[in-house]
């Protein structure tokens, strides 16, 4: 298993009228969750996508509980609990600074292989770096 978390702050730009975090940002939070993820174990994606493997997004749930408001320090916790194959499958839980909980969620990306745009097996160089965490 692999996890990870990282602090975000809640910018005004960021909430609506009530403010309240608007509901489209969550997805960008899960986006630096994965990025963060991805570079603790010493890859980036930009290496990743430089060596011809691209990660879309396949699927996304999100559960949201209570708003996160202007100015709140949240906690993104990330985790990837099995060995990819095709593909990697997140679970994000979203804190207040009071460690109350926001929102849950869950995406799916798939491996593709650049050239042709197809699934593909996780590449070996990828596989040699993850591996250790699910043993």
């Amino acid at each position: 298993m692999l996890s990870s978390e990282i602090k975000i702050r809640v910018r005004y730009g960021e909430v609506d009228r009530m403010g309240y975090l608007h509901h489209g940002n969550y997805p960008l939070y899960f986006e630096e969750g994965r990025t963060e993820l991805i570079r603790s174990v010493g890859l980036s994606y930009r290496e990743i996508e430089d060596r011809g493997i691209l990660l879309p997004v396949m699927d996304m749930h999100i559960r949201y509980i209570v708003p996160a408001k202007y100015d709140d320090l949240l906690t993104v916790k990330t985790l990837l609990r099995k060995m990819p194959r095709v593909r990697l499958e997140f679970e994000y839980t979203v804190e207040n600074q009071e460690g109350e909980l926001l929102c849950e969620a869950k995406t799916t990306l798939v491996i593709v292989n650049a050239e042709n745009r197809k699934p593909a097996r996780i590449p070996p160089f990828f596989d040699e770096i993850l591996r250790p965490y699910f043993i």
